[in-house]
């Protein structure tokens, strides 16, 4: 990022940090356990000049929720603000003493699952804190030995499922966007293509999870219309780095102009873009684009 989105994050956390101090003003309810690195990042964003802070801020908040037939029940949220927050998710680690090892960790996943979906790029702390006091009291019954989630289970559960995903905008000509576009896709592990210009194809491939963050970052930014056209998923049996190699049609993420003659650039050719489908053996994908046998 570039330095002015460092500064924005920056201050995000701050008056996030600020407000969340207010609500909860005593202790017990919430703690800043790393005062030095809240002092750097308030001193990164009050002199232009400073340092990033080295390390980040971290803190505690509790939550008390009633448990049915049973008095309060406390949960103590662990969290730590990556310096890219809220572009990136917090880190946080919901614990209760009630929690076996498993509970605890599907809760901890579905509350991720919960942020990736609905919070990308905003910030997420209080809404994570009424997750947890809204449904983490569910997970102190859950039997989990008859649905055989084990700890190992609930961490390899994302990797099983091979996505691809075929995403269509009215237009694409923005630099900025297919900066991210192409990005994003590396920095998350996903092959495919993107065609800017009037229709706009991007196609992602890779893990689920990588392509679900990728398309709840994209769709956050400004457009005039941007969907998910077509979404293919495969399950994958161990669903390791060599299994999701083997699925891809697409060797990287690469920008794909098919420029129409005369069309000052804007308009793809899309008998181009149909050979080029062909190719891969993704022909089929073209009518659900553009509702048409491709040529």
């Amino acid at each position: 990022t570039t330095e002015m989105a460092k500064q924005e994050e920056a201050e995000i956390q701050i008056s996030e940090l600020d407000l969340l101090s207010s609500m909860f003003p005593y202790e017990e309810e919430f703690v800043v356990t790393d005062q030095l690195a809240l002092a750097e990042l308030k001193h990164y964003v009050e002199n232009e000049s400073a340092e990033m802070p080295s390390s980040k801020v971290q803190f505690i908040l509790n939550v008390k929720t009633e448990v049915p037939n049973a008095s309060m029940v406390e949960f103590s949220m662990a969290c730590a603000l990556p310096f890219k927050y809220p572009t990136v998710l917090p880190e946080i680690t919901v614990r209760s003493s009630l929690l076996s090892r498993s509970q605890q960790i599907l809760l901890n996943s579905d509350l991720k699952t919960y942020l990736m979906q609905n919070f990308s790029g905003e910030p997420c702390m209080l809404s994570a804190r009424e997750w947890v006091k809204d449904h983490a009291a569910a997970y102190i019954d859950k039997d989990l030995s008859s649905s055989s989630v084990t700890a190992s289970d609930a961490t390899q559960s994302e990797v099983t499922t091979f996505t691809r995903l075929w995403i269509y905008s009215h237009h694409i000509y923005n630099k900025q966007k297919r900066k991210n576009i192409i990005d994003w896709a590396k920095e998350l592990s996903l092959s495919g293509f993107c065609m800017p210009g009037k229709p706009g194809v991007v196609c992602v491939e890779g893990f689920q999870s990588s392509c679900e963050e990728f398309w709840s970052r994209i769709r956050r930014l400004t457009w005039k219309r941007i969907l998910i056209r077509h979404r293919e998923d495969v399950s994958l049996e161990g669903g390791g780095h060599a299994d999701i190699q083997k699925q891809r049609k697409f060797p990287t993420l690469e920008e794909k102009c098919f420029d129409a003659h005369g069309a000052r650039g804007n308009h793809m050719d899309l008998g181009q873009l149909y050979h080029f489908l062909e190719e891969k053996g993704c022909a089929d994908i073209f009518q659900m684009y553009f509702g048409v046998e491709g040529h």
